[in-house]
């Protein structure tokens, strides 16, 4: 008897462990079923981390201001991406409540405004990643409030909030030394001081994201290098004033960098591609897509120096031919390593490419678009070798030859409705 009543009595224990498990909609099921699981499912122990993306969107404020009220200072992990319906009201009340909160992701809460930065620098110091991508009212303002009372900041994503510039970065990094991602995307007013001040303050940065910041050019990048050596992830894409410097300078001081996306950076050449293979040997993902003026030079040095290379996009590079493809093929990567390559666009590569690749038995995914040259018969020998690979490739309808013994010519469909 004294063990059946330690058992029943252990019960609520052993359920509130369980719940503790639970995401939100499988709590909010349970909380339905009696009284006693709707005090257990609902207490704020189980709600130390939310994530509202997947469940409900469409959110009033008064909902987050429950939450928090009910979580208090348990939750450390919030995310509230996508829910438009939320203002600086409700995560003022929020950032009372929640004192204790680490991770928080606002992005596209497109009502947010500086007050909410301020109420997060005043009542959240243990704050440590913050995402206000498309928050597009946020400016110079909440990065000096968040500076001053989140010194323990770790990630901060403001993508998009274009009315940032170097004065509120200045105030960031100053102030929030154990920065290790910033996401800048879409930040188009920022300048080379910015990326100045990011070098001189921010040593433990892993990742940075400034694509489309149109305006930084070789002198804000290289003080970046030279500051930041555990530098991991560098994306620059869309950035066209960058030029051969940028790559030596990361082969010189960020030498265990994994991955560089420098899409539609026209000016970077074999050179500069060299420089960085040779010192780089640890890159995984490469976003070279319209880096028009490299050749089969730089496949070859990726192929001799990068054996960990994972994801590799030459679309629009039309100066590589099937020889470089061969030498990829061939390379320490191929075997084991190889998942991705993209090829669109590329007019020189042939089947000849698809018969070099048939022996990377790691690619997941081939982008062929508008290669003019690859056949369905390639295609075809290449699945033989490959056959759970994904080829995303494009063939143009044939127009019909005309037709035998008659004057009239034959036209395709869409010859007709032209």
């Amino acid at each position: 008897a004294l063990h059946l009543e330690n058992r029943v009595l252990n019960r609520p224990c052993l359920c509130s462990r369980i719940f503790s498990f639970l995401d939100v909609v499988t709590l909010c099921r349970c909380a339905q079923v009696s009284r006693s699981w709707n005090v257990l499912a609902l207490d704020g122990s189980n709600w130390q981390r939310i994530d509202l993306f997947d469940f409900q969107r469409d959110i009033e404020g008064r909902v987050v201001e429950n939450i928090s009220k009910r979580c208090g200072g348990f939750l450390r992990k919030l995310s509230l991406r996508g829910c438009l319906g939320v203002g600086d009201s409700a995560l003022r009340t929020f950032s009372q409540n929640c004192r204790n909160i680490e991770l928080l992701s606002l992005n596209g809460c497109t009502k947010i405004t500086d007050s909410t930065c301020n109420s997060l620098s005043k009542f959240c110091p243990k704050l440590k990643h913050l995402d206000l991508a498309s928050c597009t009212s946020i400016t110079n303002l909440s990065l000096k409030a968040l500076s001053e009372g989140c010194p323990l900041l770790e990630q901060l994503n403001i993508s998009w909030c274009d009315q940032v510039t170097k004065d509120g970065v200045q105030a960031l990094v100053r102030c929030c030394p154990g920065l290790k991602g910033l996401f800048l995307k879409g930040c188009t007013q920022l300048e080379d001081e910015a990326l100045k001040h990011i070098g001189a303050h921010c040593p433990e940065l892993v990742t940075l994201n400034l694509q489309t910041c149109s305006q930084i050019t070789d002198e804000g990048l290289i003080t970046i290098c030279r500051g930041c050596h555990h530098l991991r992830s560098l994306c620059v894409s869309g950035c066209a004033n960058i030029t051969d410097a940028i790559l030596h300078a990361l082969g010189q001081n960020c030498p265990r960098i994994r991955i560089l996306e420098v899409a539609r950076c026209s000016q970077l050449t074999d050179v500069g591609f060299t420089t960085l293979a040779r010192n780089c040997h640890e890159l995984e993902k490469m976003d070279l897509e319209e880096c028009v003026q490299i050749t089969d030079g730089t496949l070859i040095q990726l192929s001799i120096h990068c054996p960990r290379l994972q994801v590799l996009s030459l679309s629009h590079c039309e100066l590589i031919t099937d020889d470089g493809i061969r030498h990829l093929g061939s390379g320490p990567c191929a075997h084991d390593r190889l998942e991705v390559i993209e090829l669109d666009n590329c007019p020189l590569i042939t089947d000849a490419s698809l018969e070099h690749l048939k022996s990377c038995h790691s690619l997941d995914r081939i982008e062929l678009y508008d290669c003019q040259q690859i056949t369905r018969a390639g295609i075809k020998r290449l699945r033989t070798h490959l056959p759970n690979i994904k080829v995303h490739a494009y063939f143009a309808p044939v127009t019909p030859p005309p037709s035998v013994g008659g004057s009239r010519q034959r036209f395709c469909r869409c010859c007709i409705l032209l």
